[in-house]
């Protein structure tokens, strides 16, 4: 602009010169060199006017790529309180399946005591029929004593005895039956407790292969995930690097097509500062772009921690798991059409 008001003022003068000769015929020499040096000026005045609107035009699409850029931080920023509400809530979540685990666990501290209090009173009512069959057994063998006893009244009465012979066998053959049924009863208890060893035995095999099935599938069910966002992480990672690689060959086009070393010389100077200071004046995104990418890799870091507490927290947890992967599927799908949409303004 300084160069354009002295060009002014040169040709201005030019002009009154001119006037001036044109009045005093006596120098026709000096008034065709003056006319010429008018039109140098005029054609330097108007090379410098459309420079200006050049670098008029330059300096507003900067100032609109800056204003895009701070309104895409006001979103990435508003999205990061947004994330940081999620995981607060996510947080509550995970206190409040704590405290029902706590419940959980009281609840089968109480009902293993129910459990080790049936068990006592089952044992004190095997003792209780342990204790009746000792005193069938002594009954018995009082009974056995009353016989030899009335042998040996027999021997010392024979009349007494012969009146009392049928009581005598009457009583022998209940003792007899009382014995049978003891006998009985004793086999019957026996088979029943060897049915249900057997059988607790059974089941209890039975639950230790299906509990060895169960865990072998989530292990199996673990790694599949594993894998799985391993894969979606490292994917939406080579999308990136292929995004970032487009845009400065994209940029690398655009400045080898807009800008040369002499329009690059000249708007230092219209700047008043050096060729390097404006060179890195063009390329202070390269600083955004490493802030973009340092908070990316957080986002993936936080995500894969995510994952990782959702397999290690208790069930359920499906739906969790589903939406964490959705939003890496979403963001991939994304970066996807980004990269499309590069690729074709490149090609």
């Amino acid at each position: 602009q300084q160069e354009k008001e002295d060009l002014q003022v040169k040709l201005k003068l030019r002009e009154h010169l001119s006037q001036n000769a044109g009045k005093s015929e006596a120098t026709p020499a000096p008034l065709k060199n003056v006319d010429l040096e008018m039109k140098q000026l005029q054609c330097k005045l108007k090379n410098s006017n459309t420079e200006t609107t050049k670098q008029s035009t330059t300096i507003k699409s900067l100032k609109i790529q800056v204003r895009e850029k701070e309104e895409r931080i006001q979103e990435l920023q508003a999205k990061i309180s947004q994330f940081e509400r999620d995981l607060t809530m996510k947080r509550h979540l995970i206190e409040d399946l704590r405290s029902r685990l706590k419940t959980n666990q009281e609840n089968e501290k109480t009902s293993n005591e129910a459990l080790e209090s049936l068990e006592r009173k089952v044992k004190a009512l095997a003792e209780d029929k342990k204790a009746s069959i000792d005193s069938l057994k002594q009954r018995f063998n009082a009974a056995m004593k009353e016989k030899s006893q009335y042998e040996q009244m027999y021997h010392k009465a024979k009349e007494e005895l012969e009146k009392k012979d049928l009581k005598f066998t009457k009583l022998e053959s209940k003792m007899i039956e009382t014995e049978c049924a003891m006998t009985d009863l004793e086999t019957v208890a026996s088979e029943q407790l060897h049915g249900l060893a057997k059988q607790s035995a059974q089941a209890l095999g039975t639950l230790q292969k299906e509990l060895l099935l169960t865990s072998d599938k989530v292990e199996e069910f673990k790694t599949f995930v594993k894998t799985l966002t391993k894969e979606l992480h490292h994917s939406v990672q080579e999308l990136r690097t292929k995004i970032k690689l487009a845009k400065k060959m994209e940029g690398m086009k655009a400045c080898k097509k807009g800008l040369s070393q002499a329009c690059l010389q000249l708007a230092a100077s219209i700047l008043n500062v050096s060729t390097t200071d404006l060179y890195e004046i063009l390329q202070e995104g390269d600083d955004e772009e490493t802030a973009k990418t340092k908070m990316e890799f957080e986002k993936d870091k936080e995500w894969l921690q995510h994952i990782q507490k959702l397999l290690e927290a208790q069930f359920p947890f499906a739906s969790y798991l589903m939406d964490a992967v959705l939003e890496k599927l979403n963001e991939k799908t994304k970066l996807v059409e980004e990269y499309s949409s590069l690729m074709k303004h490149t090609v």
